[in-house]
């Protein structure tokens, strides 16, 4: 089970336990508290109604007609109110008025009048100073049947007179309770799932902040070209083991790649520094000033110089490409016109070209452009420029094309000479493997091909070579529908702008 779904799970556990006690006491509490405030009103009820009938009580008028035809006539009224959504049509106070001795004298239901009330409390307790109130059931068992009653005294002075008391049914209050608890239900749900998709989102959010380090680091660990990724964390403890990562494989890449290539370094560097160790040993040994002994003499200069140029490109290369592979990411990345690059180093190489009397050929699609580093293209199509005219032979061709492929855009080296041997395409971007130039037969430090491939990785484009035809690239070129124009084509490949 991944760290994030074990994270959403007791989430989700801690969001329903939470939300159940809170809405079940909630719940609970909206019944009471609805009572509650229609007792109190009940209580200004009756005390308003206290005054009101006091002098009908102290001048004995009151069982008379009219002010049971009044008590009828507001049982009898409907209101048509419309109050949050809970619409009322009747009015649901019963109102009963007692001597001092508890006898009904007056009933807006017309059905007590003359009975003894002395015995139930909201009478009992007011004729006795306290506060009246009771709770009774119409029918036995049903909860929903209970009635309110809640009484104020008739007072003369001090004296108590009667008792005036106002009931309320429970049934009429209970839609305003269950629109109550339906609202209330509907906002915790929503709330619940709010939170619930709020977990999700930070579960799976947090996960793939972890992912991205696990990744980085199994991508270092395997010594690949890996770049932090850039966390929306601003402090914490993701932040700081992102942090410790990087500097972490900073260290750990310096060290190993120092000791890589100075192993490497030490190996490629014998050949060059024994062939030049030996002609000096040869130079330092007395000579008879004879022709041939000069030119022998003059062999070893030119061996020493050339060894001494091979170590110069070599170190050269070699810092160049340990260069763009401690690179993690591009640098100043600017847009760049590769047709304008192409012939900028055609123009380099102008007067090698005319030297071997090759032809170039160019077929470019408008608007070339890339983002990349400038420096790092310019190196990487210089040398396969290079090694396209070292392959090329007297007279040979050299096509350059740039050509979009949906929102790719390929550039093709291809130059006419011999194929590549099939044993050979696996290691060509291998570091320090070389091919024989036909010309010489002599190799190359064998770094070219490989900064190619560093500087694609970092350009997340493509490189690919393969033994081609030049007819299959373009047949508008001269000569191309010749069997003989073979030659090699190194196609690369840029992501589109």
């Amino acid at each position: 089970m991944s760290l994030s779904l074990r994270i959403f799970i007791i989430y989700m556990l801690f969001v329903a336990l939470c939300s159940y006690f809170v809405l079940r006491t909630v719940m609970e509490e909206i019944r009471p508290g609805v009572r509650q405030s229609t007792e109190e009103t009940l209580v200004d009820t009756a005390n308003l109604l206290a005054e009101f009938l006091r002098e009908p009580m102290l001048n004995n008028q009151i069982n008379k007609d009219f002010y049971a035809d009044i008590f009828r006539a507001y049982g009898q009224r409907t209101p048509n109110a419309n109050i949050w959504g809970v619409n009322k049509f009747a009015v649901n106070h019963r109102i009963y008025v007692t001597d001092r001795n508890g006898i009904v004298l007056l009933d807006s239901n017309n059905i007590a009048v003359g009975q003894d009330y002395s015995r139930w409390n909201d009478v009992y307790l007011t004729l006795q100073g306290k506060y009246g109130a009771r709770s009774s059931h119409e029918q036995e068992g049903d909860e929903s049947s209970s009635i309110m009653y809640v009484a104020a005294p008739i007072k003369n002075g001090d004296d108590i007179i009667g008792v005036v008391s106002v009931a309320k049914p429970n049934r009429s209050v209970q839609p305003f309770i269950d629109r109550t608890q339906q609202r209330l239900g509907i906002l915790g749900g929503s709330l619940i799932l709010l939170g619930l998709l709020s977990g999700a989102v930070f579960s799976w959010w947090l996960s793939r902040e972890l992912r991205k380090l696990r990744e980085y680091a199994v991508s270092v660990s395997q010594g690949e070209r890996a770049i932090i990724p850039e966390s929306k964390i601003a402090s914490g403890e993701l932040r700081q083991l992102a942090q410790a990562l990087e500097s972490m494989r900073s260290e750990l890449d310096g060290k190993a790649y120092i000791e890589r290539y100075v192993q490497t370094l030490a190996h490629e560097l014998k050949s060059p520094l024994a062939g030049i160790r030996a002609a000096a040993e040869l130079l330092q040994t007395p000579l008879l000033q004879t022709p041939e002994n000069q030119q022998q003499r003059q062999r070893f200069i030119v061996n020493i110089d050339t060894e001494s140029l091979r170590l110069q490109h070599l170190i050269e290369r070699l810092l160049n490409l340990a260069l763009v592979e401690q690179q993690q990411s591009l640098h100043d990345p600017k847009s760049i016109d590769l047709n304008r690059l192409c012939d900028e180093l055609l123009d380099n190489q102008i007067a090698r070209i005319a030297q071997q009397s090759i032809q170039i050929h160019k077929d470019y699609t408008p608007s070339a452009v890339v983002v990349g580093e400038v420096f790092l293209l310019h190196q990487a199509f210089n040398n396969l420029l290079e090694n396209a005219l070292d392959f090329t032979p007297h007279g040979g061709i050299i096509f350059m094309q740039t050509i979009k492929q949906g929102e790719h855009l390929q550039v093709s080296i291809f130059n006419q000479g011999e194929s590549i041997p099939e044993f050979a395409f696996a290691r060509l971007t291998e570091r320090f493997f070389s091919l024989p130039r036909p010309q010489t037969g002599k190799k190359s430090t064998g770094l070219g091909l490989s900064f190619v491939q560093e500087v694609m990785d970092l350009h997340a484009g493509k490189l690919s070579i393969m033994n081609t035809r030049l007819q299959d690239l373009s047949p508008n070129v001269p000569h191309a529908h010749s069997l003989a124009t073979t030659g090699v084509s190194v196609i690369l490949e840029f992501p589109g702008v």
